[in-house]
């Protein structure tokens, strides 16, 4: 087959040839912006799911649905070590430049810069130099306090109210939501209360591990009645066969019945994994249609890939305690897991475990779906932790 042809993409946040199986949340995204346009109350959205699942992919679909509908967006990723205000300042300034281009009567924009410049002296005081070439003179005792919890919600307002003068709406994306800390995802979900509470034109979309939810009910209580928490999860066999199939027949090529079975028992339905399979399927088929001997021939390269470029980066992250933990849970089979029975099979007290338990959620690499359980966020990465350590040991 030809290589150059071929329509699959694995990567990071890779748009997938068919984004099959995800039209419910791409509508919830279309309702919420047609809301906050028309000044109705909407639920923002918090999309949660597993490692590989396509929640990026879908942040960027709902980024250019958004953009399609005359929203201003923001689209950031959270990570270790760099705060919400950090990330955050410099597309806010971007994005007040551009509403300060548009024509329109008023001061709200030139007041949202002048809040924004406030808010930007306290993060240099916290984090040390940023410098985001602001000249403007600070708005006095607005969003100045240092503290996120105020002056977020602050800042936002002067956001939404500049954006509401100059006849737009924005959008803010943010993935990998989970890594902000408490207060930072309180000053976020309050910040969201307040443009509901004025129902000023800003809407927030986020995505993050399954924790999220309870992280942001941790946070604040009233966080279930601001947003929606849609799961993002592997597809259901008709909508990963889909994914599988019509990419092909645009190619004028088909999988057969029987290789499109293997490959969703091989990949559980989990959309990464599906373009892993479909590319390297295409790449060893001689033609069309592809059957299931490809996919039977294809598997230890598929896996040695998986490996090599999914499972193997977060792997080399741990530390050997932590290798050690998940080692244990990969042992008592697919999970989730009892922390009782994780303990057990270490051979030690469970209340031993807090420290490398709360390391390993910190780098996301497992979390708990219910109390005294923990699970993977990487699917089948108890099949992983097998071959990489075949022999367990405490």
């Amino acid at each position: 087959m030809d290589k150059i042809r071929n329509p699959f993409s694995p990567g990071a946040g890779s748009p997938p040839p068919e984004l099959a199986g995800r039209e419910g949340i791409l509508e919830q995204a279309r309702v919420l912006f047609g809301r906050v346009q028309a000044k109705r109350p909407e639920k923002s959205l918090l999309l949660t799911g597993l490692r590989g699942v396509g929640k990026t992919v879908l942040l960027n679909e709902i980024e250019r649905i958004a953009a399609a509908e005359g929203f201003r967006t923001i689209l950031v990723e959270a990570h270790e070590g760099k705060p919400l205000a950090v990330l955050l300042a410099p597309h806010l300034r971007r994005l007040l430049f551009d509403l300060d281009r548009l024509k329109g009567a008023g001061d709200k924009v030139r007041k949202g810069l002048g809040v924004l410049r406030s808010f930007i002296g306290t993060i240099k005081v916290k984090v040390g130099d940023l410098d985001i070439g602001l000249d403007i003179e600070p708005e006095p005792g607005s969003a100045d306090s240092g503290d996120l919890e105020v002056d977020l919600p602050y800042l936002f307002v002067a956001v939404g109210e500049a954006a509401q003068e100059r006849g737009v709406a924005v959008a803010i994306l943010i993935d990998e939501v989970q890594y902000f800390r408490s207060d930072e995802l309180s000053a976020l979900i309050m910040a969201m209360h307040k443009m509901q509470q004025r129902q000023l034109p800003l809407a927030l979309v986020g995505a993050g591990l399954p924790i999220l939810p309870g992280l942001a009910g941790e946070s604040k209580s009233y966080a279930e009645r601001l947003f929606s928490f849609p799961a993002v999860g592997p597809l259901p066999e008709a909508e990963a066969e889909r994914a599988l199939q019509n990419p092909v027949r645009v190619e004028e090529v088909e999988f057969a019945p029987e290789a499109l079975h293997a490959i969703f028992k091989l990949t559980q339905g989990y959309p990464y994994f599906l373009q892993e399979w479909g590319y390297q399927a295409w790449n060893h088929a001689v033609g069309s249609p592809i059957g299931a001997p490809v996919i039977r021939e294809t598997s230890e390269l598929v896996s040695q890939r998986l490996d090599d470029n999914f499972f193997r980066v977060r792997f080399d992250r741990l530390t050997p305690r932590e290798k050690t933990y998940l080692r244990a849970m990969a042992e008592l089979g697919p999970g989730p897991y009892r922390t009782g029975d994780i303990a057990d099979k270490l051979g030690v007290k469970i209340n031993t475990l807090g420290p490398v338990r709360a390391s390993l959620i910190r780098k996301g690499m497992v979390y708990s779906p219910s109390h005294g359980e923990m699970a993977f966020t990487v699917p089948l990465f108890d099949d992983f932790m097998r071959r990489a350590m075949p022999r367990f040991e405490r």
